[in-house]
């Protein structure tokens, strides 16, 4: 279910290519600075470095705990899962990094501030890194995870992270496919992490 999920927002995202520069005009022109100041203070929660760091504590528990001698099965989902999320996380960056640096899309606001628009194939420059957007990648590879940690709660977790996916674009951060693309890498990511390195960890309907 979820790989179908994954690519669906993929092939969202290749479809709202040719509209992109003018929803991104849109949004910039609509999004009132009261409320793009109060977009811009929530649009971190989905960055990287705010899961990876407790994801990596969340290990060292795990370890000295069971160091101690202490064992039980919430102990060990709690390794796993952070373990999922670190190697889901490892592998769709990767991903990610590969296709910013090799197609090297410029940000919306090049557009708006200086009239520079579009890809820049093979420039290899960092500068480009539009497309796809690493926040709604990290963020949907936290809802993948927490889905199946509470798998009734999946709405809501899939909810918050078009939330803050979504946030990128209304800040004009990223234009609207950047956002669909990196969020269905970050799916098909984690779904595939676990299901292959965690089989144990993962529900029969991933």
């Amino acid at each position: 279910m979820l790989l179908w999920a994954g690519w669906i927002l993929i092939v969202l995202g290749v479809a709202a290519l040719p509209l992109d520069r003018r929803i991104a005009h849109f949004l910039y022109d609509h999004v009132s600075a009261r409320n793009h100041k109060r977009l811009n203070s929530v649009t971190h929660a989905a960055k990287a470095g705010h899961w990876l760091g407790p994801a990596v504590l969340a290990l060292i528990v795990a370890a000295v705990a069971r160091q101690i001698g202490l064992q039980g099965q919430k102990l060990e989902m709690l390794a796993n899962y952070s373990l999922a999320f670190i190697a889901s996380l490892t592998v769709g960056s990767a991903v990610l990094h590969v296709i910013k640096l090799v197609l090297g899309r410029r940000r919306p606001r090049d557009d708006m501030e200086m009239g520079l628009y579009g890809f820049v194939p093979f420039a290899f420059n960092t500068n480009f890194n539009s497309f796809p957007s690493g926040h709604a990648l990290t963020i949907f590879c936290v809802a993948v995870i927490l889905t199946c940690v509470t798998p009734m709660l999946w709405p809501l977790w899939f909810g918050l992270a078009a939330f803050l996916a979504g946030v990128r674009a209304l800040l004009t951060a990223h234009f609207l496919s950047d956002v669909l693309i990196g969020g269905g890498i970050g799916v098909i990511t984690a779904r595939e992490v676990l299901v292959l390195a965690f089989p144990a960890f993962a529900p029969g309907w991933y």
